[in-house]
């Protein structure tokens, strides 16, 4: 047996979940403390850069002109890439409806709409919930995975159109303030993206579980629906805003630099503020939306493997919540990591930002390592079993903790190895 309670897991999950959104409303927070407005500063306030003066005036700093420009350009862009994204999500929605009646009408048909429950396909002699059910249950958590999946894009999308003039504007007082305006504002995305998807997944489980009881198998068959609703949606953010903003970027270049000898990126173009707004629902809406749906289906797939193992059969809910408690640790030790590089080390100079990411990456590695292992030693037997093509394997946990580590390290080399063959800074 597990050393970690069904009710400390029923508790740790929702904890860390809420713990990373309250960090992100942190981040929030500190980014918005950066004013746009320079009326504010006729008004008097604080002067240490994060009260109402923006700009500091014994710098030379306080040209109130430049400020009103960057709030309008910020405006102009935060105003595109709104209308952009409610357009794209009424066509996601049409999208949406009637790719749900497919699952439906799809699964439902499986055993003719039966509402007769069925014998179970992994545990002989036990009958699980009707096939209809469970229709509709995935039907269900597939339209809640899209919505999440929207909701994440969107709200990354918000938060950088939020933080773009900031960073400009902090920038002038140094880089340090710039990278951090920067880093807490991209922050805020990835800890509301991992920490709502991880609450709204675990929210879904015990809901259904209240019809399906212990017929793990059927709850975890219809919870995959949550997986491939983020999916379809990251579908249409990334590829409709990259369409979109690759079509500005041509044409800013053509008609800007080509006929008109503006230079690349100048806010006069209108074609330029068109290609910021594509970049923002593209590789940020977009990206979140994509971030999202990679989280939900490994979750969901961990899960349905849980489900149909010894975990499942001897209704062990922590063993089988294993992915989401691996989760829930993941968020704590990025909120820590984060701290290394707002708080316990100090951006100077440009040159400091590429290793001070890297440490990042190597710090939340390491310290990744260690709580996978102690979650596996807590939250899972000595010997356990997993389905395996017709028969139940036994393996250890030491064994599945490997499999989680060596995954979690090569995402580093291969991070590291791209950036060797990619970067100018090797030969």
């Amino acid at each position: 047996m597990a050393i970690l309670s069904a009710l400390a897991t029923e508790v740790l999950i929702p904890v860390a979940g809420v713990i990373g959104i309250a960090f992100a409303v942190v981040q929030w927070v500190l980014v918005s403390q950066v004013k746009l407005s320079p009326a504010a500063a006729a008004a008097g306030g604080s002067k240490n850069g994060y009260g109402d003066y923006l700009i500091e005036e014994e710098e030379g700093l306080n040209d109130h002109n430049v400020v009103v420009k960057c709030a309008e350009i910020q405006n102009a862009i935060s105003e595109g890439a709104t209308s952009f994204l409610f357009t794209e999500y009424q066509y996601v929605g049409i999208f949406m409806s009637i790719f749900a009646v497919v699952i439906f009408l799809f699964l439902g048909s499986v055993e003719g709409f039966s509402t007769k429950s069925q014998p179970c396909t992994y545990s002989e002699g036990k009958f699980c919930k009707p096939a209809l059910f469970t229709a509709l249950f995935s039907t269900a958590s597939f339209l809640l995975g899209a919505i999440t999946s929207l909701v994440s894009g969107f709200l990354g999308m918000k938060i950088a159109t939020y933080a773009n003039a900031r960073t400009t504007l902090e920038a002038r007082k140094g880089v340090g303030k710039a990278f951090i305006t920067a880093f807490r504002s991209g922050a805020v995305m990835g800890f509301l993206l991992a920490s709502s998807g991880l609450v709204v997944l675990y929210i879904t489980i015990n809901v259904f579980k209240l019809y399906y009881g212990d017929d793990w198998e059927g709850l975890f068959e219809s919870i995959t629906g949550y997986g491939l609703g983020g999916s379809s949606m990251a579908l249409f953010g990334r590829v409709g805003g990259g369409i979109y903003t690759k079509a500005a970027d041509v044409g800013a270049d053509l008609v800007g630099k080509v006929e008109r000898n503006i230079p690349e990126d100048d806010p006069r173009n209108p074609a330029v503020i068109a290609d910021n707004v594509g970049d923002n629902v593209g590789d940020i809406a977009g990206m979140g939306s994509d971030l999202f749906g990679s989280y939900a289906e490994s979750s969901c797939a961990a899960l349905v493997v849980a489900s149909i193992s010894s975990f499942g059969i001897n209704h062990d809910f922590t063993g089988m919540c294993y992915p989401l408690l691996v989760s829930s640790v993941g968020i704590i030790v990025c909120l820590i990591t984060t701290l290394f590089a707002t708080d316990f080390f100090e951006i100077k100079a440009v040159k400091e930002i590429e290793p001070a990411l890297k440490k990042q990456l190597i710090i939340s590695t390491a310290l990744m390592t260690v709580g996978i292992a102690i979650i596996s030693w807590l939250a899972l037997p000595a010997k356990f079993t997993i389905y395996n093509f017709g028969t139940q394997k036994e393996v250890s946990n030491w064994g599945l903790f490997f499999c989680v580590a060596i995954g979690l390290w090569a995402g580093l080399i291969i991070g590291f190895v791209t950036e060797y063959y990619t970067s100018n800074a090797y030969r």
